[in-house]
């Protein structure tokens, strides 16, 4: 059996109905030793860019780069894959998989969770928590 048959057969009822590959924006933006893979296109990034400077490292790979971009992906950290809808999400979630990521997760929602909480009130917390 070969590595996509492992995780293919590992994608069971338990594993999708339990959400063990999604992670909430809040969930993500609060763990540590983490980065935010921003997967949607060059276009998208230069209309709504996200820094999260208080937060975590931004990696920015269009899905159709990431083949030729795996070794900016740091395998050592919890990789949180974000797109608008989550369909390049998934796509790339799969990807890094097969190519032996195993600390990969979809971030959920799109914008709009993710806005969510980026608002001030939940920006001064994060920040208080870093410097605390």
């Amino acid at each position: 059996m070969n590595h996509i048959d492992e995780i293919m057969k590992s994608m069971t009822f338990d594993f999708f109905g339990n959400g063990k590959h999604k992670i909430t924006p809040a969930a993500h933006l609060a763990s540590r030793n983490s980065v935010f893979l921003d997967v949607r296109s060059k276009e998208e990034l230069e209309t709504i860019a996200f820094t999260l400077l208080h937060h975590m490292p931004v990696i920015h790979i269009p899905i159709n780069e990431i083949p030729d971009r795996l070794s900016e992906i740091p395998r050592g950290k919890s990789v949180g894959i974000f797109c608008s809808s989550g369909v390049r999400s998934t796509m790339s979630y799969f990807y890094l998989r097969t190519a032996g990521y195993d600390n990969v997760k979809i971030i959920e929602g799109g914008y709009s969770e993710l806005i969510e909480q980026l608002k001030p009130g939940k920006l001064l917390k994060q920040i208080n928590q870093v410097t605390a």
